[in-house]
């Protein structure tokens, strides 16, 4: 596939997880390691972010992510074009050295 017809898009997850008791604290954490673990990164606190390359892949992602949430709390997910996540305004801050440092031209596929 040539790189004009690839769509790459970003997948956002936003959660808000209980952390009161030592279970809903574990629960958070392997949640958030699984993020990790499957690509994501950090955008600000629970926030990720990660690319992928096409609805099907996004489908796949969304699809794991459905398979690892954590049985209490919020987890949202918002998939955005490549051209609408690079058109994010940073009002207040600075970017992470990722952001600084991938865009969609410089990604690796395996």
């Amino acid at each position: 596939m040539a790189n004009a017809t690839r769509r790459y898009m970003r997948l956002i997850v936003f959660f808000d997880l209980p952390t009161v008791t030592k279970a809903e604290k574990r629960a958070y954490t392997l949640f958030r390691r699984f993020l990790l673990q499957d690509g994501y990164d950090m955008i600000q606190w629970s926030v990720y972010g990660r690319m992928v390359n096409g609805f099907d892949d996004a489908e796949k992602h969304l699809k794991r992510l459905s398979a690892n949430l954590p049985r209490q709390g919020s987890v949202r997910c918002l998939q955005v074009t490549e051209k609408q996540f690079a058109g994010m305004k940073l009002l207040v801050g600075q970017l992470s050295f990722q952001e600084k440092k991938v865009n969609a031209q410089q990604i690796l596929l395996f």
